[in-house]
């Protein structure tokens, strides 16, 4: 197993994973769930992020060569996804747990695209490209990355207590403020990819 290769997949997930920067969006995406409703959405979320991450890893450029998708119109389609979270978190929309809405959150956004976003697939499927045989230190990597963000984000239940509810719009509006920014930001990359390369 190649180590250098193990430290840069591990380093580049949890690093791209953000997850205490996605702490008060995981707060804001469940909330009025109990705790243990919000520590099933994190495990799913945790599940699907590993799962997609280890395809892309696997088979990520035979998909998207197949389908011809360019990393670009990911970032595109990744930027829009977060925009429209970030519009529903200005406008107060999530007051309700959004699991209640026949949505599951755990699934969109916080599997796809904020713990394995384009950034974080480009990534893996670029390291399983860097060696002869990356394949063993690509996936313990990525599992030691997403374990360390799932004990994280179950941190969540204990800073939903500290913040308390006046806390929580505060937040929620400004973080959706910061989500609309990031969004733009991936989706202006994505454009950028697209037109200008």
């Amino acid at each position: 197993m190649d180590i250098s290769i193990l430290i840069q997949t591990f380093i580049a997930v949890f690093v791209l994973a953000d997850a205490v920067g996605n702490i008060p969006i995981v707060l804001v995406l469940t909330k009025g769930m109990m705790p243990d409703q919000r520590n099933k959405v994190i495990d799913k979320a945790i599940i699907i992020a590993i799962a997609v991450l280890l395809l892309f890893a696997f088979a990520g450029q035979i998909i998207l060569n197949y389908l011809e998708i360019s990393i670009g119109s990911l970032r595109v389609a990744g930027g829009l996804l977060l925009l429209l979270i970030a519009l529903q978190m200005l406008r107060g929309e999530l007051d309700q747990p959004i699991i209640e809405e026949g949505r599951d959150v755990a699934i969109t956004p916080l599997a796809l695209p904020l713990l394995a976003g384009p950034g974080t697939l480009t990534t893996v499927m670029l390291l399983m490209s860097k060696s002869q045989s990356p394949h063993i230190a690509v996936a313990v990597g990525i599992l030691g990355a997403m374990f360390i963000t799932w004990l994280i984000l179950r941190l969540a239940n204990l800073i939903d207590q500290w913040i308390g509810a006046e806390g929580g719009v505060i937040v929620t509006q400004l973080l959706g403020f910061l989500l609309a920014a990031l969004a733009v930001e991936i989706g202006s990359t994505g454009i950028r990819e697209l037109f200008l390369s």
